[in-house]
């Protein structure tokens, strides 16, 4: 069977190709990858029993669109491929693309500060503003070892429940779920830095500064309508960041802040 490629005909599926690596690409280029482990997983466009993932074993800063493996919800790759795919990666991505159909993308990290937070009784507290984006809209999920047993899918589901984009992982990381690449990626980037915050606080041994219920839950609505950074001509309000972010992955420009 013919490699992946644009000229196969599928132009969603080829645009999701993209921006799932993409994604892979920038995990790693802010320092959230974890050698060959975790993973971001994309739903197939027009299908609700097939996703894209990382094939188990090459760094997320050499997948390419091609390169990423095509499976259903029994693990089975439904597309040649010499790779095969992290087992504990399909346990919880295919747990919730099988339950929650607006789960385009679902991106899953173990950064030291996502776990740090992940390990603390308290778990993440509204105590800077990227924090605050997640006040009252993060869920939790108990450690079971590591997710090799299927079982623990409805558990998992249950934990996520039908709208919660934001999930801790307790002892383990982060998990988001995005309706689009763009938002799984940019709701993870500012989680991440917002345990980076908190455990940098907390590192100080200084008070935290508290912040207003009120204030709280007016800063979660602010990011959730995302209007003070909506892309004319969009309706993703992550258009305007996610473009910006790609411009990370292309060669720097050869202007000069002096031209």
């Amino acid at each position: 069977m013919a490699k992946p490629s644009r000229a196969s005909g599928n132009e969603a599926e080829w645009q999701v190709r993209q921006d799932l690596a993409a994604a892979y690409r920038l995990v790693a280029l802010y320092g959230m990858d974890d050698s060959i482990y975790t993973h971001i997983s994309a739903r197939v466009p027009g299908t609700n029993d097939q996703f894209l993932i990382n094939p188990f074993g090459m760094l997320f800063r050499d997948i390419t669109a091609s390169s990423l493996v095509k499976i259903d919800l029994e693990g089975r790759i439904v597309e040649d491929s010499e790779y095969d795919v992290n087992p504990a990666g399909f346990t919880i991505h295919s747990a919730v693309h099988m339950a929650r159909h607006d789960a385009a993308c679902v991106l899953h990290t173990h950064t030291v500060a996502g776990v740090a937070v992940a390990s603390l009784a308290g778990g993440l507290q509204p105590c800077n503003q990227w924090a605050l984006q997640f006040h009252n809209r993060v869920v939790y999920h108990d450690y079971e070892g590591i997710a090799l047993n299927h079982e623990e899918r409805d558990r998992l589901v249950r934990d996520l429940g039908p709208t919660a984009r934001a999930m801790i992982l307790r002892n383990h990381g982060l998990l988001t779920v995005g309706r689009t690449v763009a938002e799984a990626f940019i709701l993870h980037l500012n989680l991440e830095r917002a345990c980076r915050v908190q455990m940098a606080i907390q590192a100080s041994g200084q008070p935290i500064h508290p912040v207003p219920e009120e204030i709280c839950e007016l800063t979660a609505r602010q990011y959730a309508s995302g209007d003070s950074n909506r892309l004319a001509g969009s309706a993703d309000p992550n258009a305007r960041e996610w473009r910006a972010l790609l411009q990370r992955l292309e060669p720097p420009s050869s202007a000069s802040y002096r031209d």
